[in-house]
């Protein structure tokens, strides 16, 4: 057998280049120490701390009105088309995710048949079907989730009747919720953002079909009541919300009887009104926000004729009216989205 220096005929004598730092990059073979140093100086270097950067999107409607299981996936690093994922326990619409670096947990919903309690979660590093997580204390739907990385919370919605519940998760250990507190009013088709310390609950519809532009906050890390955070600039109902650790996002929506294009923001660290941060490109309801670091991404939702398969992106420390990114693998509305670098976690 012939002896190669070091490798021993195990190793490959040539250096695999690394073409990025995510784990899902290569870099095998001998290397010249002071190379992999500066690469590994530079950020460059795979290891377990770099996970692959994802956004997951999830169930809802398709254009034919069939609720759909599929979850996609799409790289945040560039714009393009999502793909396939996985799949949900069932199809189902109207349910809600939150995500940690490692996990996306998708909450609730509505299937073929009632609605549900259940909580389920993937790791988003890798492809493959939900696994059952545990419940929520009620059945629940329409309504907003959010959380840091280490606490998911759910608020508003449809929760067995009531419409101020807000139930909290751990989102590294599968169980069942527990109750957190109440929101300030009664609202159903709410929609959540989250900074690594507060969580915010915005729009939705007290009962009339108006919409509302009431803005909730409660602290993470605690239990209690909802206390009053401002206004939206345009009060509506299933929109979506999105945020880095700095600025809440709240997207579309519909209100005064039309479907709305309007984004605006808050500073979630204070308190206050929302501003106007610019439009989507078409008024729509029901599509799902999430981020990942500070690029907002608005996928799907319905105009005031057809669903769409859009998936559009803005930055989130800017102003400005949203751009294209890619589509979705169908049109969609109705769905909710996670990340493993939302605005809460990683900004």
């Amino acid at each position: 057998m012939a002896i190669k220096d070091f490798t021993a005929n195990v190793i490959s004598a040539t250096k695999v280049v690394p073409d990025g730092k995510f784990t899902n990059s290569a870099a095998s073979g001998v290397w010249d120490l002071s190379e992999q140093f500066d690469l590994v100086k530079g950020d460059n270097w795979p290891n377990a701390a770099n996970l692959v950067p994802r956004v997951l999107i999830a169930g809802g409607f398709t254009s034919s009105n069939q609720r759909s299981a599929v979850i996609q996936k799409l790289d945040p690093r560039s714009t393009g088309n999502s793909s396939s994922f996985g799949n949900l326990d069932a199809a189902k619409v109207i349910h809600a995710a939150v995500a940690s670096t490692t996990r996306g947990v998708f909450m609730g919903g509505v299937p073929a048949s009632g609605d549900q309690n259940v909580i389920q979660y993937v790791t988003i590093a890798t492809d493959g079907n939900a696994s059952d997580f545990g419940d929520l204390t009620g059945n629940f739907y329409d309504g907003g989730a959010a959380g840091s990385n280490t606490r998911g919370i759910s608020g508003g919605g449809n929760h067995s009747g009531g419409y101020k519940t807000l139930e909290y998760i751990t989102i590294a250990n599968t169980g069942d919720a527990t109750d957190f507190g109440d929101l300030s009013t009664n609202r159903q088709e709410t929609r959540s953002a989250a900074s690594t310390t507060r969580f915010v609950c915005s729009m939705g519809s007290g009962g009339s079909y108006e919409g509302d532009n009431t803005i909730d906050y409660v602290t993470i890390a605690s239990t209690g009541n909802a206390t009053d955070f401002g206004n939206l600039t345009v009060a509506r109902r299933s929109g979506c919300c999105l945020s880095n650790n700095t600025r809440g996002i709240t997207a579309g929506g519909d209100g005064a009887s039309s479907r709305q294009n309007v984004i605006d923001y808050i500073t979630i660290a204070s308190t206050g009104n929302s501003t106007d941060f610019g439009d989507m490109s078409s008024g729509r309801w029901y599509p799902a926000g999430t981020s990942h670091g500070n690029t907002g991404f608005i996928s799907g939702g319905a105009t005031s004729s057809a669903n769409t398969n859009a998936i559009e992106q803005i930055t989130i420390t800017t102003t400005g009216n949203a751009t294209d990114f890619g589509d979705m693998t169908a049109s969609i509305r109705s769905h909710t989205a996670c990340s493993n670098g939302h605005g809460g976690i990683a900004a």
